[in-house]
């Protein structure tokens, strides 16, 4: 019966080299092949409403983005969407967790309502608030103003990007709720026991005991939500299509604008060169801040 050597063969005389490689050949075709076009089409003169235009552009592509005012309201607009959603899933998260750390009636059934709205589609959590929610005329938001006598709001045209902050953010809040009360169970509570007979209160205990033990995975939950919320389409596609203006538009929806309105694929290309870079520098942000927490 063959065993494994230490010259690399498994079982039955292969190599794990072998194995390995046509999983490992599909996964860079994966990534390489789309990768290439795009760095191939982003040096082309390439307009699908102008198939004659055709041959290799140089910079061009980069110079006309760097210089379209369109981009920078589009990168400062995906910073401000990103970091305000972080600082409310990350904050309200915390807070939710400490909550439903605590015994009180109901709280199976308290988790399962508080996590559920992550498990909804983005198009339909968009659709939900911009009908039913956040309708000038018949939404919720609106009779809770009338109530109280106050004008109703237009969300979509008046706070057009706090308006898409507050859907995100509602569907990612359970997300980071659900990290940090997975956290939160390896609590030791002895320690917390403690801190009490020492006479330590709830605010000392939240800031020294709970929160340093919650920093590794608020650590992951910045990292996971800020991957995603880079790419963030459907949410401004069903609402507000970018507008008024470019309130709303951020660099993945510019891009799209680029390829699919203006039909400019090599444009459309230099923005999508653009984003893989800023994606990639906060991946090396954050996978160093995740490794450092990790270390401490």
């Amino acid at each position: 019966m063959n065993k494994t050597r230490a010259s690399g063969r498994t079982v039955g005389g292969l190599r794990t080299l072998s194995l390995q490689a046509p999983a490992v050949t599909l996964l860079l075709m994966w990534m390489l092949v789309p990768l290439g076009m795009t760095l191939w089409f982003s040096f082309q003169r390439y307009n699908l409403l102008m198939p004659g235009m055709t041959g290799f552009a140089g910079l061009e592509n980069y110079e006309y983005l760097f210089t379209d005012p369109a981009l920078w309201s589009a990168m400062g607009t995906t910073l401000l969407l990103v970091g305000w959603v972080l600082a409310i899933t990350v904050v309200g998260g915390t807070l939710l967790a400490v909550l439903f750390q605590q015994e009180f009636a109901g709280r199976g059934i308290a988790r399962v309502l508080a996590i559920s709205p992550f498990f909804v589609m983005p198009t339909v959590s968009a659709l939900v608030w911009k009908n039913m929610m956040m309708h000038p005329a018949n939404g919720v938001l609106s009779w809770v103003a009338e109530s109280f006598g106050l004008p109703a709001v237009d969300w979509f045209s008046s706070l057009p990007l706090t308006s898409i902050i507050i859907i995100v953010a509602w569907q990612w809040l359970p997300f980071a709720l659900l990290i940090l009360l997975t956290a939160m169970q390896s609590l030791d509570e002895d320690q917390v026991e403690a801190a009490r007979m020492d006479g330590a209160g709830p605010i000392a205990i939240f800031f020294f005991i709970t929160l340093p033990h919650l920093k590794r995975a608020i650590s992951v939950v910045i990292m996971i939500e800020m991957i995603f919320l880079l790419t963030i389409f459907a949410e401004i596609f069903v609402t507000t299509s970018g507008g008024p203006g470019l309130a709303t538009t951020n660099l993945a929806y510019l891009i799209y604008i680029r390829a699919l309105l203006d039909f400019d694929v090599g444009m459309a290309s230099a923005g999508g060169v653009v984003a893989i870079v800023l994606a990639n520098i906060v991946a090396i942000f954050l996978v160093r801040m995740v490794a450092r927490n990790l270390e401490d």
